[in-house]
């Protein structure tokens, strides 16, 4: 049975490209982009993602490219190209599937760009919010260069999931450890920048997401606060304190341990949890509910009804 007005905000598909593309190539079904095919085949397959919220007992899904397309080493020039194409290939990926609401990708490593395209597609009622790569090469969240896009993005209330794209760290080659210790930790210095740069006070109206439940931020805001409350170096007075500031975040249920889940749920509040399941990719989850079983069916509808509707800006569907 379908849960009326629920919505898995973390899911992926490719972008459906021309036939030429710059530094991408087809190999079967997969594309090939910078020489290293992109899969799993799902990310092909928009009624696969269909058949799965079927399964998984969820109305619709919020739907990004994946981290092999933010291609986040491109020059300025080349990156407002691909990042064009890459957005109208991702709405070309879920035309006519209403179930299915599209991410725009705004590249955070060249700010110019980001506010250029941003700017572009602004007035397009059909995406849900924009997405970017946290941590990575992206410049600082806080630094100056962003400001312009930061200022777009609370004047129009915008939804933005932030993403880890590619550590620049080379220990984590090894071992998996890029994803395994690589993503978490990315989106721990993402969230970060946020909170220790007063961006989240700043800019109140950007509903900001985090995927993987928030990477290491659960573990870490502890030790934030104390920072914060036994004046540490570099660190400034703040209209929003840490643990106040990360109640501003929404992030997803996805953490692969209920305890976690638990102390995220503690840190950022019942109101900011979501279900989110990366699909299609091995270390997400096909029932991404069944993650947050443990706190009760309410629990469950209200992440992926109630917290849903309020962090992508839409009125949530009211069941008895």
């Amino acid at each position: 049975m379908t849960l009326p007005g629920s919505v898995d905000v973390h899911t992926h598909l490719a972008p459906v490209l021309p036939d030429g593309a710059d530094g991408v190539a087809a190999d079967g079904e997969r594309l090939v982009v910078d020489g290293h095919a992109v899969g799993p085949l799902g990310l092909y397959r928009p009624d696969a993602l269909e058949a799965y919220l079927d399964d998984a007992g969820l109305e619709s899904a919020v739907v990004s490219p994946p981290p092999p397309f933010f291609r986040q080493e491109l020059d300025p020039a080349a990156a407002a190209a691909w990042v064009r194409a890459l957005n109208d290939g991702v709405l070309r990926s879920v035309a006519g599937r209403t179930r299915l609401l599209p991410l725009a990708y705004l590249p955070l490593e060249h700010p110019d760009v980001a506010v250029a395209e941003y700017a572009a597609l602004r007035g397009d009622a059909r995406w849900a919010g924009v997405t970017a790569s946290a941590g990575g090469r992206s410049q600082p969240l806080d630094g100056e260069a962003l400001a312009p896009l930061w200022r777009m993005l609370d004047e129009d209330g915008r939804t933005l999931l932030l993403h880890p794209g590619t550590s620049a760290d080379a220990r984590l080659d090894r071992h998996y450890l890029a994803n395994l210790l690589g993503n978490p930790a990315e989106t721990g210095m993402a969230a970060a920048e946020l909170v220790f740069g007063a961006v989240l006070s700043t800019y109140p109206r950007v509903r900001v997401v985090l995927s993987h439940c928030g990477g290491v931020v659960p573990s870490v805001v502890g030790r934030w606060q104390r920072g914060y409350d036994t004046d540490r170096p570099g660190v400034a007075r703040l209209e929003l304190p840490p643990r106040e500031a990360v109640r501003r975040l929404y992030v997803d249920d996805l953490a692969h341990d209920p305890a976690v889940v638990d102390l995220a749920v503690e840190v950022f509040g019942a109101d900011r949890l979501l279900v989110g399941s990366d699909w299609p990719f091995p270390m997400g989850s096909s029932d991404p509910l069944a993650l947050i079983a443990h706190r009760g069916a309410e629990a469950q509808r209200r992440a992926a009804v109630d917290n849903a509707a309020a962090a992508l800006g839409r009125r949530a569907t009211q069941t008895a």
